[in-house]
């Protein structure tokens, strides 16, 4: 099998050479003991890894972690060898952007196409040849602004600023810096600027990381929505208002997306135009620090949804083209395009971007406190052809080929190592949809790095049985083949839908169940449905059996846990620059009168099971029956054994449950409870003990006898 080489990351044309001939014998006698440091972190004798242990099935594939380790550890020595670390070369933002001393300003930026370079803005009334930049050999431009006489900067705090170019084409352009901090968006004419961000009062932090999770129960969160009003809300909205609201539901960690500066709104934050910026439409930088703070205080873990899979391809306020070429970040021509999402792709093998995306990283967790990030479209940059139009079923040979990008493996390897080498405690979560083994497993065991992985295929089922089956034709075994399919030893991050099943197009869980009666009969005081029976139960049903079986950890996206109705659009041309599906309805699950209420009880209780009962974390799971004909799925999770019945009528009494914990049964939760906006069929026998029975049955040594009714889930904890 023949790997194809997608452009050296090690070659000596990528690397500043001048500053090897800088370090003396001191510094290279460091560098080997470091060397020698870091090779001892890891397992650098392919034969040895782990990962060929603990699966059979990847000896053929040697070849591949071969070639993609043997490039890991080359870069890795490289970086040591010229930057002193890892950490050390991925603060970038120390060397580049706008930096502030004592004396004055320094401001620098790499633009190897450029062939004039200047800096203006408001402090200069945008004179836009005043101040010249010099570079150097290796396209770094330079400037050094000093203070003024009475003591104060030239660039005053808040004023904006860009870069005045001529680029590789010899047009003269503006463009905000690349390594900006803070932009604003001209309201005349839509169009972002750079903003000189140096307020006299920072922002300190008041209180310390919590300790990591025991599990993830995740909150994903986006703030320009996470209001009731048709509009864009902030980050301190959000402090005061939803961050209680996820603290009482129980989640311990919220993932919060479109941090980075988008210039579209409508992209959902994926399209970045500024990565080193936090978007201003929801406030300011120091905000968003009292954001994670507050969370921290709560005990929550913050986790950034961070795009480094590709960037916006706006040419105006983003980085494309930002020295004239197609190529200072991207790959050159059509290999820097991705055809279904119109944007960049970023060329992995330089160093210079290497350097940008490492130091991006470093930025967030330095700067901002966030605990970790959840890495967005992974897939797209696993391979070659970005998964498009390529489909995967799981055999090992669609993963190890020609096809797979050795130089974003190579990067995700040292973004994970990096991570995790600046933060111990911090979680990394991979997008992917491909299924790509040991992309969880560690570096030394021959992963990359990954903590966990979304079980993306688990949403993707639920709403194809919604859309395309009746309720008697779902498959049990499909069902719980897809909740269990997961690859061994490496976690999974399950959920039930998330912001993409809510995206125009489609609709969130509660629109399928309840369609056009969730703006009709929601009301508690109007007689149930049988539509409003079946959406009630199944909510609840299908969203504790993905978090009770799908993986180790769970994600929500806000306001669907009670079930918010219709679906998610942004403003744009196509619906008149409407906010009204880009906002969450708290409104509905605090009205005790609504059904929603009740979703939203369960949802609450049903998270605080986990703590008290924790399951997520315990690889102990057995699925001992899954009938079709019954349309009944039980199984065993931790200490708690869990039983559903999907049948849209039949009820069965006295129904054997088969089951491995030795004394009698006491019920935990129960669906069908009033309080879940349930029918309280169970009710009588909260309480009391189920006995067991030593008899064998559905293949474990004991079971208890239940009455189990339609479309409801029982969870029973053995007493002992």
């Amino acid at each position: 099998m023949q790997y194809i080489d997608q452009g050296s990351a090690l070659s000596t044309k990528n690397v500043p050479g001048r500053r090897l001939q800088k370090k003396n014998s001191l510094f290279y006698q460091q560098a080997v003991l470091e060397n020698e440091e870091f090779t001892q972190r890891y397992q650098k004798n392919i034969e040895e890894l782990q990962v060929f242990k603990d699966d059979a099935y990847l000896e053929p594939y040697k070849q591949h972690f071969q070639v993609r380790n043997t490039k890991f550890f080359e870069l890795l020595e490289q970086i040591v060898k010229v930057e002193s670390s890892l950490k050390d070369f991925a603060k970038g933002y120390e060397k580049y952007g706008f930096l502030i001393s004592d004396t004055g300003i320094t401001y620098k930026e790499w633009a190897p196409g450029a062939k004039e370079v200047y800096l203006t803005g408001d402090f200069n009334n945008w004179d836009k040849m005043q101040y010249s930049l010099t570079s150097d050999s290796f396209g770094n431009w330079e400037i050094f602004l000093p203070r003024n006489e009475d003591g104060s900067y030239m660039i005053p705090h808040g004023s904006r600023v860009k870069t005045y170019i001529k680029d590789a084409n010899n047009q003269y352009q503006f463009k905000i810096p690349a390594w900006i901090r803070t932009t604003w968006q001209n309201e005349q004419n839509k169009i972002f600027d750079g903003v000189f961000y140096n307020p006299e009062v920072k922002y300190e932090f008041k209180h310390n990381r919590p300790p990591k999770p025991r599990c993830l129960k995740i909150y994903e969160v986006h703030i320009g929505m996470a209001g009731i009003e048709p509009r864009v809300h902030t980050f301190k909205e959000f402090t005061q208002i939803v961050l209680p609201r996820v603290v009482k539901l129980g989640y311990n960690v919220i993932q919060i997306m479109a941090i980075q500066e988008h210039a579209y709104y409508g992209s959902f934050g994926y399209h970045v135009t500024n990565f080193f910026a936090v978007s201003s439409r929801f406030g300011s930088p120091d905000d968003l620090k009292e954001l994670i703070d507050t969370a921290h205080q709560y005990g929550i873990t913050v986790l950034m949804d961070l795009v480094h899979s590709h960037a916006s391809s706006n040419v105006q306020d983003g980085i494309n083209q930002w020295d004239g070429t197609d190529y200072q970040y991207f790959h050159a021509g059509i290999k820097g395009q991705h055809e279904l999402w119109d944007s960049k792709i970023f060329d992995y093998s330089k160093w210079e971007v290497i350097r940008f995306l490492l130091s991006n990283l470093s930025w967030w967790i330095n700067e901002y406190q966030f605990d970790g990030f959840r890495f967005d479209g992974v897939t797209s940059m696993l391979y070659v052809h970005h998964g498009i139009g390529y489909g995967f079923t799981g055999g090992y040979h669609e993963y190890f080929n020609e096809q797979a990008d050795i130089d974003s493996l190579v990067y995700l390897m040292l973004a994970n190592d990096l991570i995790h080498e600046i933060y111990p405690n911090a979680i990394t979560i991979a997008e992917d949809v491909s299924g790509y083994p040991t992309l969880c497993r560690n570096i030394k065991e021959g992963g990359i790095g990954f903590d966990y992985r979304m079980a993306m295929a688990v949403p993707d089922k639920w709403i194809k049985l919604l859309k395309e089956f009746k309720d008697d034709d779902w498959d049990m075994g499909d069902i719980a083949y897809t909740l269990t399919n997961r690859r061994h030893l490496e976690k999974c991050v399950c959920y039930a839908e998330s912001h993409d099943q809510a995206l125009v197009g489609d609709k969130t869980l509660s629109m399928w169940l309840f369609d056009k009666e969730i703006y009709s009969e929601m009301s508690t005081l109007q007689p149930e449905t049988l539509v409003t029976f079946r959406g009630m139960a199944l909510h609840k049903m299908l969203r504790l059996i993905t978090f009770a079986l799908g993986g180790e950890g769970y994600l929500n996206f806000m306001g669907n846990e009670f079930g918010h109705p219709e679906w998610i659009d942004f403003p744009r041309e196509g619906n008149g620059w409407s906010y009204h599906h880009a906002r969450r309805r708290w409104d509905l699950a605090d009205d005790q009168i609504l059904r929603y209420s009740r979703l939203l009880q369960f949802d609450a209780e049903m998270i605080n099971l986990e703590e008290k009962y924790p399951w997520l974390p315990s690889g102990e799971q057995y699925v001992t029956e899954k009938h079709n004909e019954m349309k009944v799925i039980i199984f065993e999770r931790g200490s708690l054994l869990f039983v559903f019945n999907f049948h849209p009528t039949q009820s069965y009494e006295h129904f054997k449950v088969g089951t491995k914990f030795q004394s009698d049964h006491q019920i935990v939760l129960d669906t069908d409870d009033v309080r879940f906006g349930g029918h309280s069929r169970v009710s009588p026998s909260y309480g009391q003990n189920f006995p067991v029975i030593n008899e064998e049955w559905q293949g474990r040594p004991n079971h208890i006898k239940i009455y189990l009714p339609n479309r409801c889930a029982i969870v029973f904890k053995s007493i002992e």
